[in-house]
C-alpha cells in the first residue's frame, strides 16, 4: 500500500485528499487530508469517489479517429498527423472555432495552454463555459476594478453578516469563492454571533442552514439589489471607505427602484428589503455574495455589479470581514489600462466579445449560417456543450454539419461523438495539479502542488497534447514551454533557471518565483499538504487596474443597461418559469458515469410546488414546453420551491450514451428548454434562470 496526498480537482473547493493505492496503482481509499491548512480534512462525496472516477472503464486511453459511423483506435502520431493535415487545409482561420469546457479551469493544461492554442489558431471564434456560467461577474469586475479577474470574495472567516443570492454552496461547494468546507465556514459565522441570509427561489440546503431564507422571483435579483441600494441612499446609511468615481450617478440610477416598486417585481416584501439594507449597514462587518443563479439571468451583469456596489456603499469593500481581493502565489503585475468589451463582434448576430470570447449562445448560428467566416472546424477541450449550452438540441444538429472536429476529452460523450479525432488526456493520478484559476478566488491565501502519482506509460500528458496542438496550429517547431519562459523573462527583465521535470512544472516554478511570495516548485514539493499564506489583506488602491486608479462605481456601459432594467418593470412576469439546480454528487455531465455518484438526491426530476401540481392537475409526470423545446419529466413535488417556479438539474440527457452508467440513468437535458436567443446583454451570458415555460399533464 502507498499513501499519497493531492488536491481534489473535481470542483472549486480545492480540498486536500489523502489517497491509499495498492501495488497495482488502484485507489483503495480516499479521505480528507487533515494536515491541509486550508481544507483541514473536509471531503464531499465527489472527492471520496475520485478513485472510481479516475478508474472509470469508459475513459478512453488511446486516440480515436472516426470514419463514417465507426471509431478506430490509432497511434498518437497518426492522430496528430490527421489533425495537422486538417488544419493545413483550412484557408480561412476564422472558420475555426474553439470551445473550452469547465473542467479545463481545473487542470494545469487548461490554464497554461488554452491561450497559446487560441493564439496559434488565429481565430476570434472563441467560446467557453464562461458564457454559460460566470461572464457577468468578469465583466462587472472588469469595468469596476479594471481587470476581469480582480474579483472580490467574501471574507468568510471574519465576516459578521453574509447576504448570499443565487448560490447554494452546500451543494456546489462554492464558486468564484474558493472555500473548502463552505458549510463549516457558514456555521462558524453563526457560532460567533453573525448572521447568514440566503435569497433564492428555492429553500436549498444552504438556505435551510442559514438564519433567514428569502424567496425571490427568478431573474429579479437586480431589482432587489437596487432596492437595497436605494434604501442606503434614502436613509443616509452609506459609508464609502475607498476612493471611487460615480457615487452620484449610482444614487441617481437607484432613485427609480424604491422598495415599494421592486417588492412587486421580486415578491420580496417591502419591509424585508428595507430591513436587509439596514442590517447590512449596521453590521460591524458584512459581505454580499452572489453566484450562478444571479449570473445566468437576463440582468446578470447588473446583479453582479450591484453586489459590489453594495459592498462599497456599506464600507465593506477591501476590509477584513467584508469583500476582499485574494493574492494568489502566481499573480504577476498587470498593466493599468481601461477594461473594455466589444472589441469585435460575432459574424451572424453581431454580439460583442467579452474577455476575448463570444457568447456560446451564438455558436450554432456561426456553424449553420453560410458565408465568409462560417465555422467549419471545431476544437473542443474538456467540454460537452450539447448538454451544457442553451438550446443544446440545435447545437447537436449543428455539429453534424462540421467538416472537422478535434476533441481533447477522456470520454466519448454527447458532444465528442461528433468529433473526427478524440485525443484523451491521461488519468487524474497521472497528472500534476496546481489550481492557477481557483486560488485567485480563495478566501484565504494558499498554495499547493500535487505531482503525478502514477507513470504515463508512454502516453502524452494533457499538457503535452495541448502543446503539440499549439505547435501544429502555429506551423512552428521547437519547445513551446521554453519559448514562453524566455518571453516572460525578457518582459520581467530577469535571468533565472527553473526546476521541474516537465515544461508545465518549469512554467509553474517560474510563476511562483516571480509571484508575490517568491515561492518555488521545490518549496511546494517540500510541503505536500499545502502552504498557508495568511488571511486576505486590504489591497486597494494597489490592486486596481482602472485608468483612474479608483473604483469605477458607475460604468457607463452598465448605467445604459439600467434603462433596459427599468423598461422591464412594466412587463408582467411569466406565469411559470424554469430554473436550474445543483447537486452535491454532481458537477458536470461526466460525473454521471460513476455509480457511487448516481442516486440519492442526485436525480433528474422536476421540482415543483404542490400547489402548482394541484392547480395544473398533474400526476407523476408532466410535459414542459418552452420556446425551443419540449420534455416529458418526472415530478418531484416539494414546498421548498416557490409557486410558479420549476427546477431541473443541468448536465443530464444521456440516452444512448456510450458511457454505461450514464446510459442507465439518462435523465433529460434541461437545455432542450433554454433559449439561445436570450442573453444578458453586457456579457453575452446565456439565460438559464427565469426561462418561461408551460407545464401540462402528460
Amino acid at each position: 500500500m502507498t499513501t499519497v496526498h493531492r488536491t481534489c480537482p473535481l470542483c472549486e473547493a480545492v480540498c486536500g485528499l489523502t489517497l491509499t493505492l495498492d501495488e497495482g496503482g488502484n485507489v483503495t481509499s480516499v479521505k480528507g487530508d487533515k494536515d491541509d491548512p486550508f481544507s483541514k480534512g473536509f471531503i464531499c462525496p465527489k472527492g471520496a469517489s475520485l478513485g472510481r472516477l479516475d478508474e472509470d472503464p469508459d475513459r478512453l486511453s488511446k486516440p480515436l479517429v472516426r470514419e463514417g459511423d465507426q471509431w478506430r483506435e490509432v497511434t498518437w502520431e497518426e492522430a496528430f498527423d490527421t489533425v495537422a493535415r486538417a488544419i493545413a487545409a483550412v484557408k480561412d482561420r476564422q472558420s475555426i472555432a474553439v470551445y473550452l469546457g469547465n473542467p479545463s479551469a481545473h487542470t494545469m493544461a487548461g490554464a497554461l495552454y488554452g491561450a497559446p492554442l487560441i493564439r496559434a489558431l488565429g481565430t476570434r471564434n472563441v467560446y467557453s463555459a464562461s458564457t454559460a456560467d460566470q461572464m457577468p461577474k468578469h465583466v462587472a469586475c472588469g469595468l469596476m476594478f479594471g481587470h476581469p479577474l480582480r474579483i472580490p470574495v467574501p471574507d468568510l472567516d471574519r465576516t459578521g453578516y453574509l447576504l448570499m443570492l443565487g448560490a447554494n454552496p452546500l451543494e456546489s461547494n462554492g464558486s468564484l469563492c474558493t472555500a473548502p468546507d463552505f458549510p463549516g465556514r457558514l456555521k462558524a459565522i453563526r457560532r460567533r454571533g453573525g448572521k447568514v441570509v440566503v435569497v433564492d427561489p428555492r429553500r436549498t440546503r444552504t438556505a435551510a442552514l442559514a438564519d433567514e431564507h428569502v424567496f425571490v422571483r427568478p431573474g429579479a435579483d437586480a431589482y432587489l439589489l437596487f432596492g437595497l441600494v436605494h434604501t442606503l441612499f434614502a436613509e443616509g446609511l452609506t459609508a464609502v471607505s475607498c476612493e471611487v468615481n460615480g457615487l452620484e450617478e449610482v444614487r441617481q440610477a437607484a432613485r427609480h427602484f424604491t422598495p415599494e416598486v421592486v417588492a412587486r417585481r421580486t415578491g420580496v416584501p417591502e419591509e424585508t428589503i428595507v430591513r436587509l439594507a439596514r442590517e447590512l449597514a449596521a453590521a460591524p462587518s458584512a459581505a454580499v455574495y452572489a453566484r450562478i443563479g444571479t449570473c445566468t439571468q437576463e440582468f446578470g451583469t447588473l446583479a453582479q455589479w450591484l453586489v459590489d456596489v453594495l459592498n462599497t456603499l456599506t464600507g465593506n469593500l477591501d476590509r477584513p470581514g467584508g469583500a476582499m481581493f485574494p493574492m494568489p502565489a502566481t499573480e504577476t503585475p498587470r498593466s493599468r489600462r481601461p477594461y473594455t468589451t466589444g472589441r469585435w463582434k460575432s459574424r451572424v448576430r453581431g454580439l460583442p466579445e467579452a474577455n476575448g470570447e463570444l457568447p456560446v449562445a451564438t455558436l450554432a448560428d456561426e456553424i449553420e449560417t453560410p458565408g465568409e467566416g462560417q465555422v467549419r472546424f471545431l476544437v473542443t477541450v474538456a467540454g460537452n456543450p450539447v448538454l451544457s449550452a442553451p438550446n443544446g438540441a440545435r447545437l447537436d444538429e449543428a455539429f453534424e454539419q462540421l467538416d472537422f472536429m478535434v476533441s481533447v476529452d477522456p470520454y466519448l460523450n454527447e458532444t465528442t461523438r461528433h468529433a473526427t479525432v478524440i485525443l484523451p488526456p491521461p488519468r487524474v493520478l497521472q497528472s500534476g495539479h496546481y489550481d492557477f484559476a481557483l486560488l485567485g478566488f480563495a478566501v484565504r491565501n494558499y498554495a499547493r502542488y500535487s505531482p503525478p502519482i502514477l507513470p504515463l506509460d508512454g502516453r502524452p500528458s494533457e499538457s503535452e497534447i495541448m502543446a503539440r496542438l499549439t505547435m501544429i496550429a502555429s506551423g512552428l517547431e521547437g519547445d513551446l514551454d521554453e519559448f514562453i519562459i524566455d518571453q516572460t523573462l525578457q518582459k520581467a527583465g530577469v535571468e533565472l533557471q527553473f526546476d521541474g521535470e516537465t515544461g508545465a512544472e518549469r512554467r509553474l516554478d517560474m510563476m511562483l518565483r516571480l509571484g508575490p511570495y517568491e515561492l518555488s516548485l521545490a518549496k511546494l514539493r517540500e510541503n505536500p499538504h499545502g502552504l498557508d499564506l495568511g488571511p486576505l489583506e486590504p489591497r486597494l488602491p494597489g490592486a486596481l487596474h482602472t485608468a483612474s486608479g479608483r473604483v469605477e462605481l458607475a460604468p457607463a456601459q452598465l448605467l445604459e443597461d439600467v434603462e433596459r432594467l427599468r423598461e422591464r418593470l412594466e412587463h408582467a412576469p411569466p406565469e411559470m418559469v424554469l430554473i436550474g439546480r445543483r447537486h452535491l454528487r454532481s458537477n458536470n455531465s461526466w460525473m454521471h458515469n460513476v455509480s457511487t455518484l448516481v442516486g440519492g438526491s442526485n436525480r433528474c426530476t422536476l421540482q415543483i410546488n404542490p400547489a402548482d401540481v394541484a392547480r395544473l392537475g398533474l400526476d407523476g409526470e408532466a410535459v414542459v414546453t418552452s420556446a425551443t423545446g419540449r420534455l416529458t419529466v418526472t415530478l418531484e413535488p416539494t414546498d421548498t420551491i416557490m409557486q410558479g417556479v420549476v427546477s431541473l438539474p443541468h448536465g443530464w440527457g444521456h440516452a444512448g450514451s456510450a458511457q454505461a452508467v450514464a446510459a442507465e440513468h439518462p435523465g433529460v437535458s434541461a437545455n432542450t428548454l433554454t433559449d439561445d436567443a436570450a442573453i444578458d446583454v453586457p456579457s453575452g451570458n446565456a439565460v438559464f434562470n427565469g426561462v418561461p415555460v408551460t407545464v401540462e399533464a402528460v
